[in-house]
């Protein structure tokens, strides 16, 4: 599977979050061989649990379904830009690349904010990449919001 698919396939997680009527964010994580090991978007509102971002319930499943920790070697696609507690779980998980399609000048912490990956006291920086439609991405996002605002 290429950065587009991928990319693709977090995009309709995304889309999947929205329905749900949480916060349209979708993450997939896949193998060194290509496999997609796990896809989910936003979880918070459905697990009242702050830390359901897309990405961590990836990892989660990743790391559980592997009966590892680490992650070494895998490529997780997000529809957005991941936060700081984002960041730093895939720093610890040891993902070996992350690509997202919008980026994220309010809450992101890869290009945006405190730039996670570049601290001195990250121990583990995976190569950055951008993929997808990034203004189809945004545009899911704002009318969430627009919605939402009535």
């Amino acid at each position: 599977m290429d950065d587009e698919q991928a990319i693709a396939l977090a995009l309709a997680e995304a889309k999947a979050a929205a329905e749900r009527g949480e916060v349209p964010v979708g993450a997939v994580l896949l193998s060194a061989d290509g496999l997609v090991l796990a896809r989910d978007g936003n979880r918070i509102l459905e697990r009242k649990d702050p830390t359901a971002h897309a990405e961590m319930q990836v990892i989660r499943a990743a790391a559980a379904k592997l009966g590892n920790e680490r992650l070494t070697g895998t490529t997780l696609y997000v529809s957005l830009e991941p936060c700081a507690m984002c960041a730093g779980a895939i720093a610890m998980a040891r993902i070996g690349r992350v690509v997202f399609a919008a980026e994220d000048p309010k809450g992101g912490a890869i290009l945006h904010g405190p730039r996670f990956f570049d601290l001195p006291t990250c121990h583990h920086r995976p190569e950055i990449g951008r993929a997808g439609d990034a203004e189809e991405a945004g545009l899911i996002l704002k009318e969430f919001f627009r919605a939402r605002r009535g």
